[in-house]
Formats: structure tokens, C-alpha cells, sequence
């Protein structure tokens, strides 16, 4: 099939202007409307980006788990990104689907940001190299990338209705430029946000014509977040091309009635639909012919689900050197590499040693084939050479973890799991299977069903108080061996489909339990309209005692040659639809990595957090390594870091604060509905450099296992208004390992007849050099680095005269600078 746009004109004639209006709504939650008069099929989509779930929340039909993006823009590695998106765009197309709703291209605006792990970073022109980059990976191989959240969305509070107010100069330079850089790297779909921006929601916003499709020449598909559309005509008159999910959102029958009575001009509609129809030509989803791979073998959500192949070695191998190439070196004092030829015994501490956070909570989560946790990770680097000891220390703060399949039976085989059942009003099971554990977002559906119901037999391994709960909205109840525990009436306090459809909270209660003794939990939740069929079973054992743990872990990091402390984030403390309330790892996880790193100097504290947390003893221990949510081969590839196999590659793609009240922009809550962004341009560190405090680590930041030189900076001396600028800097290995530098360069403009930031990032390139060898990097600082937006003449200017270049590892330490005269017209 053409894609010319007679083509595309020809069969739109095909349709009448109603047929044309009822092409613009999802037909499922995940599927956009079949035309067959056109050979149009359904375009299936699924959430991302550290993995591609498909179309069904069911822990049976497994998905690759990549580090989170937070991660992957720590690589500072726009090639290893780009075959990363070749990997999710042949995961895409393995499930059939067409479109991945990936990159995610909002800012770290505030550390306090629950979503941290799925974005990239602070700065808007890492944000846009790195997305584009991911881009152009997925999109090689025919499956189509969706730039989201466009634009502001960059906090969880009240994300659903926050409006966001932001001033015209920051919006273009700070906010907008990672989209831009997506519609340049040829993006096919951009999705419009839940918030509004000065005063506007995103899916009615005039920021979806200009600059987006009419500035910046995009002709791809506006999709809506899900659910974001709530009105009818303002929305259809706006750059939106399709409203998702559906059936039943208010464009469908709606949309073509505001055409019939004139209130949505046909013309709008038809640019809509063509928008369209060109996605589907690009996927092979129009006109006759073979379905493409990304089109064949289409399970519907109720069906079974396929068998998982086995996850291809390359695969794996892939995604272990990314874990290896996003983690970051924060410190080390001589403790990294560990040599394993000198190790006898190791001690691993910490709960998420054994259980390693490997990825982010809400729409991007998946479930991946398996978990390489730290723990495993270090006894298979180990085996054979040297003792593991592993002490768990205390349960982090958080609630309790839904059940596993470890931890109980199904009732009624007795082999690992639960069983779910599908009861009646009258309490009549019309339904039942066998599942892998306690988190069932999405319970089969079978028709008369009232009740959902998850009963697992416990197998307590510890005696004590234990914590049992059960999520989702509704009337709920949880009973022990026949015993109810809890009943009530839970409405949901949010319509967030992140909080409905994937987290909803749980209700707790205690219960005494006996090793030996099995005892059978019973969890039951009706269906009930707008509530969802989110259902979680959660139980946890009494906790350790809080100042036993530390001692336990002290004796065992005490007799041994290394100490590896473990500590991080829990799912409730940075998840989507929430933004966090600090930056703290709790009192519990602080005392643990401190009675460690006293017992023992040779004490690595492994960091598993998406985003910035604060690490009050990060100067008493032997090294700092941040392994981010490093999906499901983190351990391996942390170990390989750990021993040396691989150097931490990984460079800050965000500035750490030491503490919260350090940072120049922690606001997240709206106050009246408005979230004002007053910072203005002075993002990141931005921020940090104009209010002159000094983080914990800066944007840039990350150590080798060698060190490096910053020996010159050659800057051409002039150079024209508007033209990309190259400029070269000379760095030597003063180490005595081969290593991988990341050369960075910023740009700051003395006397600017603007406001400017104190200085901010404009380029960088990698290099690689044996002990002692120099190597010139060379780094190409685009045109739009030197920009500003001029907001009288609504156009981009560039100011003539001298502007300063500075070179270094990191924004806080930039050793080399040079001047550079640009000339020519002030035009951008």
C-alpha cells in the first residue's frame, strides 16, 4: 500500500464524515477501530518503556525488563540506547503490537517527582539526545514510538487536573525541547498530558497545533493519555487526533454528532483521520495484503495466554551490559574493584539484596521471565571462590509485598500460588484458575460475575504478628482460616487509572501465626462500576527487631573481607500517580548502612532507587554505587561491576541533593489547582549553580576505575549565529586501567542582555583510553544550545559577541574554558 497522500485522500473519500468522525476513539483499551472498507486493521499499543507488557496485566505472559530510563540515560550512551529500542521494538513486535507509549520525555523538575524512573533526566538536551535515540532504535524495526508526556507533566499530584503555570520562555527551552528533538528524530505518535498548561488541558491546548504540528512540521498521531479526554468539541477542535481507551470515551456517537450539526468542522476531522491512516500505512495495518509481523497472531485480552520463549542469550546479554553501563560510582575509596581472588568471605546485607527493586510502579511495569537480584549476582561471580553470607536486616518501611508464589499454595492443588475465583451474586463460582501470586490486576472477566476471590494457604516460616491485607475499591473482606479479619465499604478517592487500574491501596490487619501450622487466607472484592478489578493479597511477617538487625549485620560484615549493604526505594515510595514527600531511605535503612560501614572499611552501599535519595553516611563508607531499578539481570551486571568485570560506566543524569531542603526546586503540590514552575529556566543545576549550593553529587558526576585529566579545550574563535559549534577537548588516562570518560561541555554567556543561567549543558562525547594515553573528544554543541526564546517577537535569536565555553567531568567542576565570538545576524 502507497502512503502518498492521494492515497491517503482516496480512501478517506471511501468513508462519510460519520465512518471518519468514529475513527477517532479506541475500539478496546488498547485497540484503535478497524475500517474494513479501507483494509484498515485494529493498531494494538502497550505501555513501556523498560518493557513491553502488551495488551493484558497477567504475570503468565512475561516482557523483557530493561533498566529504567533514569538508568539508561545514566549511560550517557546514545548507540547502547538505540539497540536497547531495537530490543523493546522486537519484544512489540513478538506480542503484536504496533505502538509502544515510549519515551517518556518530562523532566526531573523536583527530586520529590514519583515517576523519577521512568524519565530521563534534569536537563533538556540529555532528555531529547537520549529519546531521540530510543526513538530511532524502535522505530527501525516498524514498530512506532510515542513521545510522552506532552508537555509540563512533569509531578503526580493531582496530575489528573493540575494546571500548570509556566512562562512562555521556559516552556520552548526547557520543557518543549526534548519533544522537538523527538518530531527531529522522526517520532510517530506524541500523547497529550492529563494536565493543563496555563490554564488549559493538554488534550484541548493550542500547544498541539503550534508548535507541535505547525512549527515543528510533525504529521504523526496525538493520542490522548488515557482518560484525558473529558469533553467532546474543544478537545476534536484541537490538535488531538484520537482519544484512547475506548469504546466509550466522549468522542465516538458524540464526535460524529458535534460533525452533523457543524460544531467540529469535517475538514478537522479529516486531518485527523489522515494523521491516521499514514501511522497505519507506515505499520502495514492498511489495505490488502499479508499481515506484518507487528499485525499477526493477535490474542484478545480474555484469551490464554501464549507460552513465553525462551529469552534469546543476546537479549540477556544486552540488558546486563546496560545495568553495567547506567550504574554509577558516586564514591570510592580505593574498596572497587574487589578483587575475588582475595575474597573469602563477602557479606551481602540487606533486604534488597535478596529482593532487588529491578523496576518502577503504575502503567510501565511489567513482568519479566525472571530476577537477578544483587544476592544472586554475587554468589554466581563468587561460586567456588568465596563464602556468601546473607543477612537480610530490617523489612524497609513500606506495606507489605503481595504474596508470592513462594510463600503459599493454591488451596485447592496445593502447588505454588493462588486461586482466583469469578463467584455470582449468589456466591456461585463460575470461574477459577490457578495463579502465580497476590497482585491479579486483571481478573478474567466472565459474564454474571460479582466477586472476585484470591485464597491462598499460608506457609508461615516465622512466628509472630503477621501484617495480611487486601487491595482494590469496593466492598472488600479478608478472612483467616474462616475468621473474618476485616470488612468494609472502599470507594475509590481518585478516578487516576494508575491508582484504580494498577495500585490501588490496601487495608490491613494482624494476625498471630505458628511455623508449621498453614492457615488459609481468603480475600474477596466486588465488582462494582468505576472501582476497577485491581485485586492484590498482600502478607508480611512480623518485622525483625529494629536494633537487633543492625547488630546481626555488623557481626556478619565484621568477619569478612567485604561488606555489600543494599538499600533503596519501595514500590509505594516512587510510583506513578504519586509523588514523593522525601528523599529519606527511613531511620531503619540509615542505621543498617551505618553498623556495616563500622564494622567494616571495605563496605560497598549499593543504591536501588530510581530517582534521588538522600545518603546521610555516604562519606563513612568504603564506595557508593548506584544501581538504579535495574531490571531483570541487575545483579549480574552489578556483579560484574562489583568485581571488575566491567567498569561502572554511568555518569549522573540528575544533580543528588545531600538533603531536600538543599534543593533550589522541591514543589510539586498545586495550591488552588496550579502548579506555578517560577524557576522559570533554572532547572537542575541550573538551579543549584544560581542559588550557589553545593549537592551531594552533581549533574555529570560518576568515577571509573581510573581517573582522568582535563588537559585542553580547543574552541574555533569565531563562529556564525545559528550554526552548530565544534569543540575539542583533550583528556588523558592518568590511571592504571583502561577506562571510558564522558567529556562535557557547557556554554554561559557573560553580560547576555537576557536572563541565563550561571552556565548550562550543551554537549558531550565519549572516549576511551589506555593508562596514560591522551585522546582528543570531540563534542558538537548544536545551534540551539546558544538560543533563547524571544518572547516580543514570539522567535528564536542568538546574541552576538563573546560566549564562554567551559569543559569538565561534571556541572559543579569544569576545569577548562575558552571564549568563542559569535557573529553574524541575531537570528536562531
Amino acid at each position: 500500500m502507497g502512503t502518498s497522500d492521494e492515497e491517503i485522500d482516496r480512501l478517506l473519500g471511501k468513508l462519510t464524515p460519520r465512518a471518519r468522525a468514529l475513527l477517532l476513539d479506541g475500539a478496546t483499551t488498547w485497540r484503535t477501530r478497524a475500517e474494513p472498507a479501507l483494509g484498515l486493521r485494529e493498531l494494538v499499543m502497550s505501555d513501556g518503556p523498560a518493557g513491553v507488557r502488551g495488551e493484558a496485566w497477567d504475570e503468565r505472559i512475561t516482557s523483557v525488563l530493561l533498566p529504567s530510563a533514569s538508568a539508561l540515560a545514566a549511560t550517557w550512551d546514545e548507540d547502547l540506547v538505540e539497540s536497547l529500542g531495537g530490543l523493546l521494538a522486537a519484544e512489540a513486535r513478538r506480542k503484536g503490537v504496533d505502538v509502544l507509549l515510549a519515551p517518556t520525555l518530562n523532566l526531573h523538575r523536583s527530586p520529590l517527582g514519583g515517576r523519577h524512573f521512568e524519565c530521563f533526566s534534569e536537563d533538556p538536551e540529555l532528555t531529547g539526545r537520549v529519546g531521540a535515540a530510543l526513538v530511532r532504535g524502535v522505530q527501525a524495526h516498524g514498530v512506532a514510538a510515542t513521545a510522552k508526556h506532552y508537555v509540563a507533566n512533569d509531578s503526580e499530584t493531582d496530575r489528573l487536573t493540575v494546571d500548570v503555570r509556566v512562562d512562555e520562555r521556559a516552556l520552548r527551552e526547557v520543557y518543549l525541547a526534548p519533544f522537538e528533538a523527538a518530531v527531529d528524530a522522526g517520532v510517530r505518535l506524541v500523547m497529550a498530558g492529563y494536565n493543563a498548561v496555563d490554564g488549559t488541558t493538554m488534550t484541548a491546548n493550542a500547544l498541539l497545533s503550534d508548535p507541535l504540528k505547525g512549527e515543528w512540521g510533525f504529521d504523526g498521531v496525538v493520542v490522548s493519555d488515557w482518560g484525558a479526554v473529558r469533553s467532546t468539541e474543544d478537545t476534536a477542535r484541537s490538535g488531538l487526533d484520537l482519544a484512547m481507551p475506548g469504546p466509550d470515551s466522549p468522542w465516538g456517537e458524540a464526535l460524529a454528532r458535534a460533525v452533523a450539526d457543524g460544531a467540529v468542522p469535517e475538514d478537522t476531522v479529516d486531518d485527523k483521520v489522515r494523521r491516521l491512516l499514514r501511522l497505519a500505512a507506515w505499520l502495514g495495518a492498511l489495505g490488502e495484503g499479508e499481515p506484518t509481523a507487528s499485525g499477526a497472531a493477535r490474542a484478545g485480552t480474555e484469551a490464554p495466554p501464549a507460552p513465553r520463549p525462551a529469552v534469546a542469550p543476546r537479549e540477556r546479554a544486552l540488558a546486563r551490559r546496560a545495568v553495567a553501563a547506567g550504574s554509577v560510582l558516586l564514591a570510592n575509596r580505593g574498596v572497587l574493584p574487589l578483587d575475588p581472588g582475595h575474597l573469602r568471605t563477602v557479606a551481602v546485607i540487606g533486604a534488597h539484596a535478596a529482593r532487588t527493586r529491578t523496576q518502577g510502579g503504575g502503567s510501565a511495569g511489567v513482568f519479566p521471565p525472571h530476577e537477578v537480584s544483587v544476592l544472586d549476582g554475587v554468589r554466581a561471580a563468587l561460586r567456588g571462590r568465596a563464602r556468601v553470607v546473607h543477612v537480610p536486616g530490617p523489612r524497609p518501611d513500606g506495606p507489605a509485598p503481595p504474596l508470592g508464589h513462594d510463600a503459599c499454595t493454591d488451596p485447592r492443588s496445593g502447588l505454588p500460588g493462588v486461586l482466583l475465583r469469578m463467584l455470582d451474586a449468589d456466591g456461585r463460582e463460575l470461574y477459577a484458575e490457578r495463579r502465580r501470586g497476590g497482585r491479579l490486576l486483571e481478573p478474567r472477566l466472565v459474564p454474571g460475575a460479582h466477586t472476585v476471590e484470591i485464597s491462598a494457604r499460608l506457609r508461615p516460616r516465622t512466628a509472630g504478628r503477621w501484617t495480611l491485607g487486601v487491595a482494590g475499591f469496593g466492598r472488600m473482606s479478608l478472612a483467616l482460616d474462616g475468621r473474618p479479619l476485616l470488612a468494609g465499604d472502599f470507594p475509590p478517592p481518585t478516578d487516576d487509572p494508575a491508582v484504580v487500574h494498577v495500585n490501588p491501596p490496601a487495608q490491613y490487619a494482624g494476625a498471630d501465626l505458628a511455623v508449621g501450622q498453614d492457615a488459609l487466607l481468603v480475600a474477596r472484592r466486588e465488582l462494582a462500576p468505576g472501582t476497577g478489578r485491581a485485586t492484590v493479597v498482600s502478607a508480611a511477617p512480623p518485622a525483625p527487631d529494629a536494633a537487633a538487625s543492625p547488630a546481626e549485620a555488623a557481626r556478619a560484615a565484621a568477619g569478612a573481607d567485604a561488606a555489600i549493604v543494599v538499600v533503596g526505594t519501595t514500590e509505594h515510595g516512587e510510583c506513578e500517580g504519586y509523588d514523593r514527600t522525601t528523599l529519606s531511605l527511613g531511620a531503619t535503612q540509615n542505621a543498617l548502612v551505618r553498623a556495616v560501614a563500622a564494622a567494616n572499611p571495605r563496605t560497598v552501599a549499593v543504591v536501588n532507587s530510581g530517582g534521588p535519595v538522600e545518603l546521610p553516611w555516604r562519606d563513612a563508607v568504603g564506595a557508593v554505587l548506584l544501581a538504579w531499578f535495574p531490571g531483570q539481570e541487575g545483579g549480574d551486571g552489578l556483579a560484574d561491576v562489583l568485581f571488575g568485570r566491567a567498569e561502572p560506566g554511568g555518569r549522573l543524569p540528575t544533580t543528588w541533593p545531600a538533603a531536600l531542603a538543599d534543593a533550589p526546586v522541591t514543589r510539586t503540590l498545586p495550591a488552588d489547582g496550579r502548579l506555578p514552575y517560577d524557576e522559570g529556566l533554572h532547572v537542575g543545576h541550573r538551579g543549584w549553580l544560581r542559588h550557589t549550593r553545593v549537592p551531594a553529587y552533581w549533574f555529570g558526576h560518576g568515577l571509573g576505575y581510573t581517573t582522568w585529566a582535563h588537559e585542553e579545550l580547543t574552541v574555533p574563535p569565531r563562529a556564525g549565529a545559528g550554526e552548530d559549534v565544534t569543540v575539542r577537548v583533550r583528556v588523558r588516562n592518568t590511571g592504571a586501567r583502561p577506562g571510558r570518560e564522558v567529556v562535557q561541555v557547557y556554554l554561559a554567556r557573560p553580560g547576555s542582555a537576557v536572563e541565563r543561567p550561571v552556565r548550562w549543558f550543551a554537549g558531550y562525547a565519549a572516549v576511551r583510553a589506555r593508562p596514560g594515553e591522551s585522546v582528543t573528544a570531540t563534542v558538537r554543541v548544536p545551534a540551539r544550545a546558544l538560543r533563547h526564546w524571544c518572547v516580543r517577537e514570539r522567535a528564536w535569536r542568538t546574541e552576538t559577541g563573546r560566549w564562554r565555553v567551559l569543559a569538565g567531568p561534571s556541572a559543579g567542576e569544569v576545569p577548562l574554558v575558552a571564549d568563542l565570538e559569535v557573529v553574524g545576524p541575531r537570528t536562531g
